[in-house]
């Protein structure tokens, strides 16, 4: 059920896999198929929105008088996610009413806040598999000529405990996982699906009202960034990776007032450089760069020869600490402020704030437009 791709980098083969969209799609097919001929269902072809086809295999098919229900198991290929391995069931009943009815059942959540592409209230299945599902089926229901309603309910047995490995408690979305995907596929390693739950965040925080957020490169960051910033409601903290070029620009176009960046020395050195996207393979940390930071909060020249000679941007930290050279992280955090505000061309505040690996303040600073 998932298909192979060449990566130049690894030099070996990589299995796309499929979303929960797809799989709600091709569930939901089988199911109305085997309500429309009495047959138990064993694969279901659907058309995905990349535009090709794809077959899944049904795990399980059961038909009844009235409904019908089969289960895809979500392969997310070589870039497995939370989801991957997760039984998606679609149940298919006939109904008085007529046309296409879609909701989600148990395991699937239910979006309680704004900014989400789905209305509040409504069951957690996005716009493109909501499509997926109701024009396969109404396809299928022309193709064997009946102009009976029919109602559609996915369901994820596990999606409750799921949930709890993503961030959908805090975007609103109750009680499950969501049904995703615009394209039908997972590609491998791809960059696309982190930067859209970036915006989707940076959405939700809008519209509960935050002008001022807080973008962290992890989960240990964003515990001190929380820390740092009690004030603030969890919406407002949105973990950017190593996106932060993107997520400073995304910031800016949704009209966030306040960008606060929260991280360590490893990755905060490359900010402090210019580098936005700060993957371990983007680019190499720049010690010369880091030695003139020294220098300029006052290192002797046997210190700033060391960091010449460093490792690690964390090496350089410890160095730093144990010459008693504070303001070296206060201007580190400077560097970043003024290269963030580079990148998205002023017009918003941003602050950043720099901890060692267990949690010890090290130093922050402010700018805007009028500071730089």
């Amino acid at each position: 059920m998932s298909e192979e791709v060449h990566d130049t980098n690894q030099q070996k083969k990589l299995r796309q896999g499929y979303t929960t969209g797809a799989c709600a799609t091709a569930a939901a097919k089988a199911a109305l198929t085997a309500l429309l001929t009495g047959e138990r269902q064993t694969e279901a072809t659907i058309f995905l929105p990349v535009g090709r086809f794809a077959t899944f295999q049904i795990e399980n098919c059961e038909v009844y008088e009235t409904k019908a229900q089969a289960t895809v198991i979500k392969d997310g290929g070589d870039d497995p996610d939370a989801t991957h391995g997760a039984e998606i069931i679609a149940t298919v009943t006939w109904s008085d009413q007529p046309g296409t009815t879609l909701d989600g059942g148990v395991g699937v959540g239910r979006v309680t806040k704004e900014g989400l592409p789905v209305p509040v209230g409504e069951a957690a299945i996005n716009p493109v598999p909501r499509k997926m599902i109701t024009e396969t089926a109404e396809e299928l229901l022309k193709e064997f000529g009946t102009n009976n309603g029919i109602s559609i309910v996915i369901s994820v047995p596990d999606g409750e405990e799921i949930a709890k490995k993503t961030l959908n408690g805090r975007l609103g979305i109750i009680g499950g996982i969501s049904i995703l995907g615009t394209r039908g596929i997972v590609v491998p390693f791809s960059t696309s699906a982190y930067k859209a739950s970036i915006v989707q965040a940076l959405n939700v925080a809008r519209a509960s009202g935050c002008d001022h957020v807080v973008i962290t490169t992890g989960g240990r960051s964003e515990k001190y960034g929380m820390r740092q910033y009690p004030q603030l409601p969890e919406e407002a903290f949105i973990e950017m990776g190593d996106f932060v070029g993107f997520t400073l620009k995304q910031c800016k176009r949704l009209g966030v007032k306040k960008v606060s960046m929260v991280g360590m020395m490893g990755k905060f050195s490359k900010v402090a450089q210019g580098v936005m996207m700060v993957h371990s393979k983007s680019a190499p940390v720049d010690f010369s760069f880091l030695a003139k930071i020294a220098e300029e909060a006052g290192a002797a020249k046997e210190v700033t020869k060391q960091i010449l000679e460093a490792n690690t941007a964390s090496q350089v930290g410890d160095m730093m600490l144990a010459a008693g050279l504070q303001p070296f992280f206060a201007n580190l955090c400077d560097y970043c402020c003024l290269a963030a505000l580079r990148e998205v061309g002023g017009g918003i505040e941003v602050s950043t704030s720099l901890y060692t690996l267990k949690g010890e303040f090290l130093g922050e600073a402010v700018r805007n437009d009028e500071s730089n």
